[in-house]
């Protein structure tokens, strides 16, 4: 009796509750790519209210005066179709997926820090790292680059030393890199 009274009392709640949505399109102000979402009509209509205020624009020598009569559209902002530059990805964000010199791979931490040692007398302009997330291998990395390009350079000068470097895709600091 009492699972029939909870079911009864949940089926006269639901009757009550009565959702009205409808899908809406509206255009992106940048881009003009479509967004499509569901919303009650009431507020798609309140949200268009809203909107149709914001884009009055002022008419006549004071600035203050407002021709509610002539509602405009907002102007659009043009976004250039252009490469970013590395200062505007840098701020973007600041860790991003670059390149750096895997000088070799050795098997313990010894071995590593010798090579690191030897690496910064010949090489006291870049940074080297060890990168043990390969255990029981230790990777040891050098410089920090945008593309295989700018590592190029440096690339051939380490390879006279270290014949097994290679440039590899790697996380790096914006900052720090070439």
């Amino acid at each position: 009796m009492k699972n029939l009274i909870k079911l009864f009392s949940i089926l006269s709640l639901l009757s009550f509750y009565n959702i009205d949505a409808q899908q809406v399109v509206k255009k992106d102000t940048l881009s003009g790519t479509e967004l499509i979402m569901s919303m009650d009509p009431r507020v798609n209509d309140a949200l268009t209210n809203l909107e149709d205020k914001c884009s009055k624009v002022s008419y006549g020598k004071s600035s203050n005066v407002i021709d509610d009569d002539t509602p405009s559209r907002p102007t659009k902002i043009l976004v250039p179709n252009r490469e970013l530059t590395n200062a505007e990805i840098c701020r973007k964000n600041p860790r991003i997926l670059g390149y750096k010199i895997q000088i070799t791979t050795v098997k313990s931490n010894d071995e590593a820090n010798e090579i690191k040692t030897y690496f910064r007398k010949r090489f006291p302009n870049l940074k080297v790292e060890t990168d043990a997330s390969l255990r029981p291998n230790y990777k040891i990395l050098a410089g920090s680059y945008f593309s295989k390009q700018s590592a190029a350079s440096d690339l051939s000068k380490i390879k006279e030393y270290f014949k097994s470097a290679v440039a590899v895709q790697y996380r790096i600091f914006c900052a720090e890199a070439k």
